[in-house]
C-alpha cells in the first residue's frame, strides 16, 4: 500500500495514541486471546524501534478478560458484575501485555481513570504528568477506565472517547483507533455495494451516511457511533485520526491507505476544558437569566450569583454543573464553587452585598471562567 499525501504526518507523528477494543484482543467466549495481544504488541513494539516515536496504548478489554475465569457466558448488564469482572480481568489484561512487551525490552506502566481525574484542574496536571513522565522514561502506558471502581456517575462510557481526551491530555499527534472493522463506510459494510470512505475532511463529509451502533463480537461497548464521536472530539482538539482494524495497525501507523483519515478540524491546545465537555457528567444545573447567559457565552465572563435565576440537582462544590438558558438549553458546563445547598440564598445578588450579609467566603463566583466551558450546538 502506498502512502497518500494527506497521510504523509501519519508516518512522521511522533507521539501516538493507540485504541484497542475487546473484540480485537478477546474470544467471543471471554477470555484474552494470546495470539491477538502479541500480534498488537509486535506491531507497536517496531513502531518505538529506535525511540524516535512513543505510543500510548488504550486498551479496553478489562471486562471481557474476566468472563471466563468468573464462569460468566456474557457481558453483565449490572455495574457490580461489570465491576467485579473488571477486576479479575484488568490483572489479567495487564500482566499478558508484560509479558508481550517483555520480548522487546519494553516496560508498560498501568494507568486507569475516571472522569473525576481529569475534569479537575489538578487531578489533569497529575495525570498529564504521570503520562508524560512514563514516556520520558522509555515505558509505554497503558490507559483504562477505572472500571473496578467507577460508578454511571464517573464513567467514560466508551473507551473511544478515552482515547480520543488521552490523545488531547497528552498532546499526541496522531490517534489511531482499531477495532473488528476495517474503516467508515458509506453504509452496512456487510452489505455488498458499500464503499469504504477513506478520507474525512470536516463534519458535512459524514451526511447522509449511515453508521452503525454496534460491533460484531458483542464483547464491548463501543460500536461505530463512538467511534466516530471521537474522532470527532480529537480532531477539533487539533488530533488527526485513523480508524482501521486492528489486522490493518501496521499500515496505518505507516500511513499507508488504508481504513478512514479523518482531518483535523481545530487547533491544538493544553486546555484541559475539554474534559470537561466531554467526560464529566453534570451533577445539576443552573439557570441562568438572559444577561448572565449573554456574559457567559459571548464575553466568556465567570458566573455571579446575580445572574442565577434558579438551581436543580443534589452537589457540592467542585462538581460538574450544567448551565442553561430561561428556556433550557444547556449553554455551558463548569465547576461550581459552592453546594446546591447554599445556592438559593445566593440567587440574584451581589457578591457585595452577599459578603457583607454572610462573610468574605461570599464574594467569590459560583463558577470560575478557568473551570467553565461553553457548549456549541
Amino acid at each position: 500500500m502506498r502512502v497518500s499525501g494527506a497521510r504523509q504526518g501519519v508516518s512522521e507523528a511522533r507521539r501516538i495514541v493507540v485504541k484497542v477494543g475487546s473484540s480485537s484482543l478477546t474470544t467471543a467466549a471471554g477470555g484474552l486471546d494470546a495470539d491477538r495481544v502479541d500480534a498488537l504488541v509486535d506491531v507497536l513494539a517496531k513502531v518505538r524501534d529506535g525511540g524516535e516515536r512513543e505510543v500510548v496504548l488504550v486498551s479496553s478489554g478489562a471486562i471481557a478478560a474476566g468472563l471466563a475465569p468468573l464462569g460468566l457466558h456474557r457481558r453483565p448488564k449490572d455495574l457490580a458484575r461489570q465491576q467485579a469482572a473488571a477486576s479479575v480481568g484488568q490483572g489479567l489484561l495487564v500482566a499478558r501485555y508484560t509479558a508481550s512487551f517483555a520480548r522487546y525490552g519494553v516496560r508498560v506502566g498501568q494507568v486507569l481513570l475516571t472522569s473525576n481525574d481529569t475534569s479537575r484542574r489538578a487531578h489533569y496536571r497529575n495525570a498529564y504528568r504521570t503520562l508524560d513522565q512514563l514516556l520520558d522514561m522509555g515505558a509505554l502506558p497503558i490507559v483504562n477506565e477505572n472500571d473496578t471502581v467507577a460508578t454511571d456517575e464517573i464513567r467514560f462510557g466508551d473507551n473511544d472517547r478515552l482515547a480520543a481526551l488521552v490523545a488531547h491530555l497528552v498532546r499526541a499527534d496522531l490517534l489511531v483507533l482499531l477495532s473488528d472493522v476495517d474503516g467508515l463506510y458509506d453504509g452496512d459494510p456487510s452489505i455488498p455495494g458499500t464503499t469504504r470512505i477513506a478520507e474525512i475532511t470536516g463534519p458535512t463529509d459524514l451526511a447522509g451516511v449511515s453508521i452503525g451502533s454496534a460491533g460484531k463480537a458483542g464483547v464491548g461497548t463501543g460500536g461505530m457511533v463512538t467511534k466516530v464521536e471521537a474522532a470527532r472530539i480529537a480532531t477539533a482538539a487539533g488530533v488527526p485520526v485513523v480508524l482501521t482494524s486492528a489486522s490493518h495497525a501496521a499500515d496505518a501507523l505507516a500511513g499507508r491507505d488504508t481504513g478512514t483519515y479523518f482531518h483535523r478540524t481545530g487547533r491544538r491546545s493544553a486546555d484541559r476544558l475539554l474534559w470537561l465537555a466531554h467526560a464529566s457528567t453534570p451533577q445539576g444545573s443552573l439557570t441562568l437569566d438572559d444577561g448572565a447567559v449573554q456574559a457567559v457565552v459571548e464575553r466568556h465572563s465567570s458566573l455571579l450569583p446575580a445572574g442565577i435565576a434558579s438551581v436543580e440537582g443534589e452537589f457540592t462544590a467542585g462538581d460538574p454543573v450544567e448551565l442553561r438558558d430561561l428556556r433550557g438549553h444547556a449553554v455551558a458546563r463548569g465547576l461550581v464553587n459552592f453546594d446546591a445547598k447554599e445556592i438559593p440564598q445566593l440567587l440574584g445578588r451581589s457578591t457585595r452585598d452577599l459578603a457583607r450579609e454572610l462573610g468574605p467566603a461570599y464574594e467569590r463566583e459560583v463558577v470560575h471562567r478557568d473551570d467553565l466551558v461553553v457548549l456549541h450546538g
